[in-house]
């Protein structure tokens, strides 16, 4: 009679107590370098320990499973850690904080870049550690030259949890005083669904008029959300993709 193993990745749960020295996440840091490290090592070196049932590896892989891939952490918040046990509040705290020096980094690095938004897609992974867990609906407007290369990015107003109002001159302030021969309008979600909103719908439409008066190209209007509450899988909304500008 074969025996069903029941668990069909062994590597991927054993607990701390059972790898040998030499291939614990530290020892394994110190001797190879980081690139050696799996996420789940990589984030029980953050994490630095677990809890009484629960060695710091399994539950980084834990953690992981939870959010469904590395890259949906940056949106995590302290509520979320602590819902994870072995996480009490100073750890969810920290982690907080090293995701948040992450996303500042991404940020200063793209607007160190020449960057070409010329396609929905490229304006949403922009704007994934700008927008990320943001809990008020932004504005902002991307400021393009003739190449649709960025030359600044401005953001316009911060609302409430629920709206954000935004009028046609302040849009185009900033891009009539850096000498932008077009924009692209974006905003957040924070429900995590990008669809648009009538109001989203006649925003873009006014921004429309405006831009034929100022003689601004308006690119795009792009909605910004999450992957995992977008019907579509998207993340984003342009308005240009689906025929509306």
């Amino acid at each position: 009679m074969s025996v069903i193993n029941p668990n069909p990745h062994p590597h991927a749960s054993r607990r701390l107590r059972d790898l040998a020295e030499g291939e614990r996440p530290q020892e394994r840091l110190e001797r190879l370098g980081p690139d050696a490290l799996s996420d789940a090592e990589l984030l029980a070196m953050l994490l630095r320990s677990g809890s009484r049932d629960l060695d710091v590896l399994s539950l980084a892989h834990a953690v992981i499973q939870e959010v469904g891939s590395l890259s949906n952490l940056i949106a995590w918040k302290e509520a979320d850690f602590r819902k994870m046990k072995g996480i009490g509040k100073v750890k969810s705290l920290q982690m907080v904080a090293v995701l948040e020096l992450a996303r500042r980094v991404l940020d200063q690095n793209q607007r160190r870049e020449p960057m070409v938004l010329n396609e929905p897609e490229r304006v949403y992974t922009h704007f994934i550690p700008v927008a990320s867990g943001l809990e008020v609906e932004k504005f902002w407007v991307l400021c393009l030259n003739r190449k649709n290369m960025l030359i600044k990015r401005v953001e316009v107003t911060s609302g409430t949890a629920s709206s954000s109002l935004v009028h046609p001159r302040e849009v185009f302030r900033e891009a009539i005083r850096v000498g932008a021969l077009a924009i692209i309008a974006v905003h957040n979600h924070p429900s995590g669904d990008p669809g648009p909103s009538s109001a989203d719908i006649q925003v873009t439409r006014q921004l429309r008029e405006a831009s034929k008066a100022v003689s601004i190209d308006l690119l795009d209007h792009v909605i910004i959300g999450d992957k995992r509450l977008d019907p579509r899988g998207l993340g984003y909304y342009s308005f240009q993709e689906n025929g509306l500008l």
